[in-house]
Order: structure tokens, then C-alpha cells, then sequence
């Protein structure tokens, strides 16, 4: 099964963490630059829909990196990323194992994607209009 939310693709598929929901959208920025904005928390508000501010003690994310989120509620919330590796990186989210994100290389340009626990696929929509950010930062990059 594939849609289409405008640009992004939606589909379900396996991911290191099991079935997920898959959100795609192509780039046409290089995988590093986008990678940059993806790992950059200084960025996440200006990409993430459903976060207003961060609080951590590194401006960029590796495995074991926590800190908070502001949501758009005004609620701070802990993290902890979980994995950051090979242009992939995973969190947990007051606890909870949150979206994956990812950058795949193509040959011209990249893809950057999220998945999502098929328990929240109701996240689609913020996930797709995420990517649509992260593709405009990463081409002005």
C-alpha cells in the first residue's frame, strides 16, 4: 500500500525497529545536508511541527544524547536518542519509542524520511509536513 500527502509518499514498511509507517520525500539537497538539519536541534523548531523550543546540552545529536522538547501545548518533554547512526537516528519520548528519521542518498540529491509506529499513523500529516521543511532548509543550506 502507497499514497501520496502532495510530495511525500506514504507506505508501510520494515525498518530496523519492525513495521512502521513510512513518510518519503525526495530532496534536493545532498544526504549530508539534510543529515545537518535533521541532527542540528538548534533546527528542530523550524522543521518539526509539534516542537516550540529544545533544551539540551549539544547543539547536534549522537546515541545517548538527552535533553527536552517544548511542544506546541508548552509542555516539556524529556528524550533520549536512542540510536544515530548511518544517516538514521531514533528517539524515545518521555519514555516512549518515538519516530525514526532518516536520510537516503540518491543519485541526484537525497530522500528524508520518518518512521512511524503504525499505533500513530494519525502523526502522517505532521511527519509529511515536517519533511516539506527539512527539504526547504536543506536546499538553502
Amino acid at each position: 500500500m502507497s499514497l501520496s500527502l502532495g510530495e511525500t509518499d506514504v507506505s508501510i514498511g520494515e525498518t530496523p525497529d519492525g513495521r512502521r509507517l513510512l513518510i518519503r520525500r525526495r530532496v534536493d539537497a545532498s544526504a549530508d545536508a539534510v543529515w545537518d538539519v535533521l541532527t542540528d536541534t538548534e533546527r528542530w523548531p523550524d522543521w518539526g511541527p509539534s516542537i516550540t523550543a529544545v533544551d539540551t546540552p549539544t547543539r547536534y545529536i549522537a546515541a545517548g544524547t538527552t535533553g527536552r522538547v517544548k511542544t506546541v501545548a508548552g509542555l516539556w518533554v524529556p528524550y533520549e536518542i536512542t540510536t544515530c547512526e548511518n544517516h538514521r537516528w531514533t528517539w524515545s519520548v518521555a519514555g516512549i519509542p518515538a519516530t525514526g528519521h532518516v536520510v537516503e542518498s540518491r543519485p541526484t540529491g537525497s530522500v528524508v524520511g520518518f518512521e512511524i509506529p503504525l499505533l500513530a499513523s494519525g502523526y502522517a500529516p505532521v511527519c509529511a509536513r515536517a519533511c516539506g521543511r527539512i527539504a526547504a532548509l536543506a536546499d538553502r543550506a
